[in-house]
């Protein structure tokens, strides 16, 4: 059986991720192909895009999301991500058991001998047909569920109801309370009834692989996934090191070159693995979490922050005078797209 070098995986990874060239096609083109993109905060997903894409603006997203062609919801780990609506669907029934496993470990003691069935019901009969802000609905939860925190409460609700958060959510620089609403409303559809777990093994390969069962379980947050992949040997590719993926996935040479990329902070990419060593060693990645990460050469050379419109770069190890000159090149594109300048770049070595 074929075993796959690191290189080979990394390249594989770059390739399926548009991070070996920014492509020509749409930001929801890549939100598909990407199966979504992490969320937590407003601002990655575009930064996600622009790492990319040839031809990216915050307005293209904001379009997307007002058409009501990609949504903002809780979906993977229990996190929120943006995927197209035809995906959400199908993925947020069959990622509901990790919502209440969230829930759970998150809030539990908060809602300790609640009923959560009549807290998802006083919720869904608040919101109704309307869009509410989370602080308005906690405090409507509270007011039925007197002695009980409303951030919780309505924190809670996330994990238990299909509620997505619609625009302005989501959009470039916008920070403010959270909107609520029930997605059939919202989508004018219902959620599929039969979510297949095959299906979201196929496009987590198609987008991440060649991968383990472990990789796709710590990308999901769902678990028990090896017999399905078991039931799915006949259709996959089977590499050494218990690594599967789609026969037509691409697996460029290891020695394509990979130009250097500012990804964003809690890229999928960089989170969506239980072993990480196709992107960086484990020493790095007790340091990589919320802060955003540089690649040279295909691996995570470096941590960046943009603060008030100063780019500052930490860097593992030294870098090669033309490495160098390319992560200034990529930093100096990073700031003409977040409109901070095009100079004000910081380059240091982590303590």
């Amino acid at each position: 059986m074929t075993v796959l070098s690191q290189r080979a995986l990394n390249r594989a990874t770059l390739e399926r991720q548009l991070l070996l060239e920014r492509s020509a096609v749409s930001a929801f083109d890549v939100i598909e192909r990407l199966a979504g993109l992490q969320a937590q905060d407003p601002d990655p997903p575009h930064i996600g895009l622009w790492s990319r894409l040839r031809s990216f603006t915050p307005a293209d997203l904001i379009s997307l999301l007002e058409s009501r062609k990609v949504v903002r919801a809780t979906l993977y780990r229990g996190t929120q991500h943006l995927v197209s609506s035809s995906d959400y669907l199908w993925l947020q029934p069959l990622l509901q058991p990790v919502q209440l496993r969230v829930q759970k470990g998150g809030f539990g003691k908060a809602t300790a001998g609640l009923d959560l069935s009549a807290l998802a019901k006083a919720a869904r009969d608040f919101i109704g047909d309307r869009t509410v802000s989370r602080p308005e609905l906690g405090q409507e939860l509270v007011r039925q569920f007197p002695g009980r925190d409303a951030v919780a409460l309505a924190r809670t609700v996330q994990y238990l109801l299909p509620i997505i958060h619609p625009p302005p959510d989501g959009t470039w620089r916008r920070h403010g309370p959270t909107p609520f609403t029930m997605a059939p409303s919202w989508l004018g559809r219902s959620l599929a009834t039969s979510p297949s777990p095959q299906t979201l093994i196929r496009r987590y390969l198609a987008a991440f692989g060649p991968a383990t069962v472990a990789d796709v379980q710590a990308w999901s947050g769902l678990t028990r996934l090896r017999e399905v992949v078991d039931g799915m040997r006949s259709s996959l590719v089977a590499f050494g090191n218990d690594l599967y993926d789609v026969p037509d996935g691409p697996r460029p040479d290891p020695d394509t070159p990979a130009p250097v990329r500012f990804l964003a902070p809690l890229d999928n990419v960089v989170l969506s693995y239980a072993d990480r060593s196709r992107l960086m060693t484990d020493s790095q990645r007790k340091h990589v979490g919320v802060e955003a990460v540089v690649t040279v050469d295909g691996f995570v050379r470096g941590l960046w922050a943009l603060k008030r419109d100063v780019l500052s770069v930490r860097l593992f190890s030294g870098l090669s005078k033309a490495d160098k000159t390319s992560v200034l090149a990529e930093a100096s594109g990073l700031l003409a797209f977040a409109e901070a300048g095009h100079d004000n770049v910081q380059l240091s070595l982590l303590e």
